[in-house]
């Protein structure tokens, strides 16, 4: 039975011995997808198939998921969710975010029994933030940094030297699709090994895991999400109002995220 901190605990190790491995998070956004919903996040409201309602959504966090549209993405998440190599693990959405039928679900459209080379999506956020800021950051200093990440982030406040950055803007998914092909080409034409890829570009981020450790296993890729966010200025505090985790943590605010621990 894998449990939350053990889960926490075999990455961190990969770090710590400098195994080269894939984390790739299959959230609630991407779960929705490849079950062909409409997804919208807009600066007043949000929207999930036929379920809507009020939010605040800013630039970074703005995105759609249209099904007649954008067919293709969804094909390429579900590739990028069915891939499998020893080293390549999937995050999946939790039972508490989106219950045990959509759970069970993503165990179905794997395709395999072999559940070794799952994990959950929330394994560094949550309760495992705290242990996430203060234990597997701080390894990132002695590490060559690659970053996909918006083009509003303000690097110089990360703990940590970024080598190389690719930036992506709003509904990425969308309208930034070649950078997954210019960060491949990128590994490939530099050589580029023992790296540390760090993605914060929601479903975008799966599809470059994917097609680069697809090619080659020399790098590690880290599927962020919204974790580093509040170290990148004020282009990137959309999270204050839409990251209950980060505001547990940073601003004190008893957010029940911040406590949550995901089960198997």
């Amino acid at each position: 039975m894998k449990t939350f901190t053990g889960e926490f605990d075999k990455l961190k190790l990969f770090l710590e011995k400098g195994t080269n491995f894939a984390f790739s998070r299959f959230s609630d956004g991407e779960l929705f997808i490849m079950q062909n919903k409409k997804v919208v996040l807009a600066p007043g409201h949000w929207q999930v198939g036929e379920k809507a309602g009020y939010a605040t959504y800013p630039p970074e966090e703005q995105k759609e998921f249209i099904p007649e549209k954008h067919s293709e993405h969804r094909k390429e998440l579900i590739e990028a969710f069915q891939f499998q190599h020893e080293n390549y693990y999937i995050g999946l959405s939790g039972r508490k975010d989106v219950g045990d039928d959509d759970f069970e679900w993503q165990i179905k459209l794997r395709g395999s029994d072999d559940e070794t080379n799952l994990t959950f999506a929330n394994v560094f956020i949550n309760d495992n933030y705290k242990r996430y800021v203060h234990e597997i950051v701080p390894m990132l200093k002695d590490r060559d940094i690659i970053f996909v990440v918006n083009e509003r982030a303000l690097l110089e406040g990360l703990p940590f030297k970024i080598k190389k950055d690719f930036r992506i803007g709003s509904n990425c998914i969308v309208n930034n699709h070649d950078t997954v092909e210019q960060v491949r080409k990128y590994i490939k034409d530099n050589n580029i090994k023992d790296h540390v890829i760090l993605c914060g570009a929601a479903s975008l981020s799966n599809c470059i895991t994917h097609k680069c450790f697809e090619e080659n296993q020399s790098n590690t890729f880290l599927d962020v999400g919204s974790t580093l966010n509040p170290y990148m200025g004020d282009g990137m505090n959309g999270w204050v109002h839409t990251r209950g985790y980060l505001t547990h943590f940073w601003l004190n605010s008893g957010n029940p995220y911040g406590t949550q621990i995901d089960v198997w």
